[in-house]
């Protein structure tokens, strides 16, 4: 009873920590990143921020106000998420290499911390918009000012934010491409160059802003290849299975001259025949002599 108790534990204990189980977590994980992630940033931040015009922004937050709360909400999802992803994806790629991925956890968490962070200016903002703080004393221009200043902090936030967007790809992409078979090396390069196009746009957007309003649409395009890449595989595929080489037999050792194997079968005690042979076992009816090349 014990001993089918304990495989059972044992069977339970590899089905959790199936490499194939732990890559289809990550690639729902993923998944729900890139939906509440894609939700946030791409359908209700440009429905409420207006660069340089505090009037328009103040007016799309109240006419927003619902859909922005559903936003705020998605961005702390959608950074929960992100850590969860980030120490599933630790534990299927450790044993590639645990200093690598631990850094991918640590990037992960810091770029969280800077969206959870961002959504405290958007809500703020979202409340000034709203009079849920009395600014009477600013007047309708001040108070907008104040909107505009708020929604202007959150949307550079997401610009640092895009710092670790894009820094994490890059151990994932060597964990991928060292993981022995299991990712194809392909997708490994494509997530490094993935993560130096977030980098390349960031650094684009804060130098030399207006060449990087026209790169923008270009340069983000690896980034998002990689990523749906990667969870494609994650989902379809999960990790590869590595064929391994079936051990080949080990072949006797090669003949010595002078060995031999004498069948003793006579009742006599006569040697009846004698070949040469390999002697592995003297105590079955069988004496192994050894016989000087001399």
């Amino acid at each position: 009873m014990t001993q089918t108790k304990t495989n059972t534990n044992e069977k339970e204990t590899k089905m959790t920590t199936s490499p194939k189980r732990l890559a289809r977590i990550a690639g729902v994980l993923y998944l729900l990143v890139g939906i509440f992630g894609g939700f946030a940033e791409g359908f209700v931040y440009p429905k409420m921020y207006v660069a340089g015009d505090a009037a328009t922004t103040a007016r799309n937050l109240l006419a927003n106000s619902g859909l922005v709360r559903i936003g705020v909400v998605a961005d702390l999802f959608n950074a929960t998420v992100w850590v969860f992803l980030g120490m599933t994806l630790y534990l299927l790629l450790k044993h590639v290499h645990k200093g690598a991925a631990s850094a991918m956890v640590v990037l992960v968490a810091i770029g969280a911390s800077i969206v959870c962070l961002n959504t405290v200016f958007e809500f703020e903002g979202l409340r000034a918009a709203t009079g849920a703080i009395n600014l009477a004393a600013f007047g309708t221009a001040g108070s907008n000012a104040l909107v505009l200043l708020l929604l202007d902090t959150q949307h550079y936030g997401i610009f640092i934010a895009k710092i670790f967007f894009g820094l994490w790809l890059v151990p994932l992409g060597y964990l991928a491409y060292k993981s022995a078979g299991w990712f194809p090396k392909w997708l490994g390069v494509l997530l490094i160059v993935g993560g130096a196009c977030y980098l390349v746009d960031l650094l684009a957007a804060f130098l030399v802003p207006d060449f990087g309003k026209e790169i923008h649409a270009f340069v983000t395009i690896p980034s998002a290849i990689a990523e749906i890449s990667m969870v494609l595989y994650l989902l379809v595929i999960g990790v590869k299975n590595v064929k391994t080489s079936k051990p080949e037999k080990s072949l006797p050792a090669p003949l010595r001259s002078g060995h031999f194997v004498f069948e003793n079968t006579g009742a006599d005690g006569e040697i009846r025949a004698a070949r040469p042979t390999v002697a592995t076992d003297g105590r079955a009816a069988r004496c192994a002599g050894w016989i000087d090349d001399a």
